[in-house]
């Protein structure tokens, strides 16, 4: 049988692992489904199933790794290790055979590398998901990734992550952030205002995402150098992006040949990401999406990832992911 304590010598991690008020502990409780308690250095589990107690050891050993390579064990943090460790989300004793503990270690090895560090940002950004983990990482060894998931997925919070590190340490020289622009029988010249004003509406999410990852002070800076470019996908036709990462935002709203206008555009050493939610299609004729016809196509390709995600993924809320399911099932 596992043993069911754990001896720590460090008491910082001791208690940085607990949590304030050992909140932490009562994560780690409800996720394995046996109570988790500390005393003195110690951590015990009140289990008597032998994979349990495994699991618990395995996971408390990943959230010390966490710790000590500088991201904070948060609950988000424990909850994403714990569906790393747990392929589909299942519990050990409903899944059959356990992986083996050098392949846990390999993944959470991989899960851990996946971590963004962004230059002068808010903190360390993780996946909190084994798809989200495997998203990370397709961007990071792939030059066109497509990314389709429902609401909440970190479909795009996740690409601005990378794309921002990129940007920051200078590792591409200019990050390029477009969105389809779908009006509902009008054309963005019936709208008040310049193009700025015009556009705003539809490339805010795009913002939101950046100002909750940097200070504002250095979006201003970046767009002042034109480091940061935000625009319409009409605007993206003619141009040849070299060395630089560019985000097409609700990509399901792209018609066929918007979207190979856009991957066509593709220059050197540029990597481009494309998201979307194709249950939420808002084209005239939803069979002419760009983005699903774009993944059927080339999908095969080596260069080319697709991540799909789903409301296992999701990490907004937990009545978001109950709503999404909820839609699954009908």
């Amino acid at each position: 049988m596992s043993p069911s304590h754990i001896v720590l010598e460090d008491t910082r991690l001791l208690a940085e692992l607990c949590g304030a008020n050992d909140y932490n502990l009562s994560v780690l409780s409800s996720l394995l489904g046996a109570r988790v308690l500390s005393r003195g250095n110690e951590l015990f589990i009140e289990s008597e199933n032998d994979e349990v107690v495994g699991l618990f050891s395995q996971l408390v050993s990943a959230i010390g790794t966490s710790i000590e390579d500088g991201v904070p064990a948060t609950p988000e943090l424990i909850i994403a290790l714990h569906a790393e460790l747990t392929p589909e989300g299942k519990q050990p004793d409903d899944r059959g055979d356990q992986s083996a503990p050098e392949e846990n270690e390999s993944g959470i090895s991989k899960f851990l590398d996946t971590c963004i560090q962004i230059p002068n940002g808010f903190g360390k950004v993780f996946p909190r998901s084994s798809g989200q983990s495997l998203y990370l990482q397709g961007i990071a060894m792939h030059d066109l990734v497509f990314a389709i998931g429902p609401a909440g997925t970190g479909k795009t919070y996740l690409a601005m992550a990378y794309a921002l590190r990129e940007l920051l340490a200078k590792t591409r020289r200019k990050l390029i952030l477009t969105r389809p622009v779908v009006e509902a029988g009008e054309s963005l010249g019936y709208l008040p205002g310049d193009l700025e004003q015009k556009i705003n509406p539809y490339l805010r999410p795009l913002y939101d995402a950046m100002e909750a990852l940097v200070p504002y002070e250095t979006i201003r800076r970046l767009e002042e150098s034109r480091a940061i470019e935000v625009a319409p996908l009409a605007y993206m036709r003619g141009r040849s992006l070299t060395n630089c990462i560019v985000i097409l935002d609700e990509g399901q709203n792209t018609t066929k040949e918007q979207m190979k206008m856009f991957l066509t555009r593709l220059g050197d050493h540029t990597k481009a990401i494309v998201t979307g939610d194709i249950t939420q299609i808002d084209l005239p004729k939803k069979n002419e999406s760009g983005l699903v016809h774009a993944v059927t196509l080339l999908e095969h390709i080596d260069e080319v990832f697709v991540s799909r995600l789903d409301a296992r993924d999701v990490v907004r809320s937990p009545l978001v992911r109950k709503i999404i399911e909820a839609y699954e099932k009908e």
